[in-house]
């Protein structure tokens, strides 16, 4: 009996991991996922048709035929999604690292999936460094992916998926085990810093600065240019905004106070002084 398949897949669960080596990172992938989401996925009809007895070769026919998204568990049934029943499999088989890359190497559109497979799957069962070895160099990838949650489908990308993966304490249903800093791990030799691809981003604040100092610098000399060229028409450019200013204040130029003149001198007939040789 022992060369034969076991067909209950619960045994993987009740045995809570003790036939099966520890993932790299430690963790017991048998206890990886929550106990609720563990049941969910054993008692799903995905799981019990199309996960039962695969490989490692199996699992890339399973995500190109019947993985249209990832996610964890939808609807108000909390069904799991195949994404997720995949990979519970996926630490079931325990696929070593040639067999991840193999993963994460295959490109199009038609493989989108299975990278995002592998890439959620290194990040629960390897160290923090080869997480990030592993995951940054597919921040890069721009790739869209439909998200399937329970309050709907929505659209992300591969680039937004990894950031999540190295960011976040909960993705797809699973709460992910605590990533150490990279500043951390920089600073302790065990990662070398990361190379933005937008550059070094102190020389690009450098540069920043520079191009405001300039544009400032280029703003008073644009100024000076205009006050010479008022001093050649003949008029004293600091008077020339005096007047601009006074203008703008007492309405449209010298006939500002014009209306108040009149009303003072005509006033009312009360006002004026009554002829008294009457």
């Amino acid at each position: 009996m022992s060369g034969f398949h076991q067909a209950d897949e619960r045994r993987f669960l009740d045995e809570r991991g003790s036939s099966v080596s520890v993932a790299p990172n430690g963790l017991n992938p048998a206890t990886i996922m929550e106990k609720a989401v563990r049941e969910r996925i054993v008692d799903s009809y995905f799981w019990k048709e199309q996960c039962f007895g695969v490989n490692e070769a199996d699992i890339v026919d399973r995500v190109v035929d019947h993985v249209s998204c990832i996610g964890g568990t939808t609807g108000t049934t909390q069904k799991p999604t195949p994404f997720l029943c995949l990979a519970l499999k996926l630490l079931q088989l325990a696929p070593n690292d040639t067999i991840l890359q193999a993963y994460l190497q295959q490109g199009g559109d038609k493989f989108k999936y299975l990278r995002a497979l592998a890439l959620f799957y290194v990040r629960l069962t390897r160290p923090a460094i080869d997480v990030y070895t592993t995951l940054e160099p597919f921040l890069a990838d721009r790739r869209k992916l439909r998200h399937k949650t329970r309050a709907g489908t929505r659209l992300t990308f591969v680039d937004a998926f990894v950031d999540d993966l190295l960011v976040q304490t909960r993705v797809c249903a699973t709460s992910l085990w605590k990533l150490p800093q990279r500043e951390d791990l920089e600073d302790l030799g065990k990662l070398e810093p990361r190379e933005s691809a937008l550059g070094d981003i102190d020389e690009l604040l450098e540069d920043d600065e520079a191009e405001e100092v300039d544009t400032k610098e280029d703003g008073g000399v644009d100024q000076e240019k205009r006050d010479d060229s008022e001093e050649e028409n003949g008029m004293q450019p600091s008077k020339r905004r005096r007047d601009s200013s006074e203008s703008s204040r007492n309405g449209s130029g010298s006939n500002g106070n014009e209306p108040r003149r009149q009303t003072t001198e005509s006033g009312s007939e009360s006002d004026r002084p009554r002829d008294r040789t009457r």
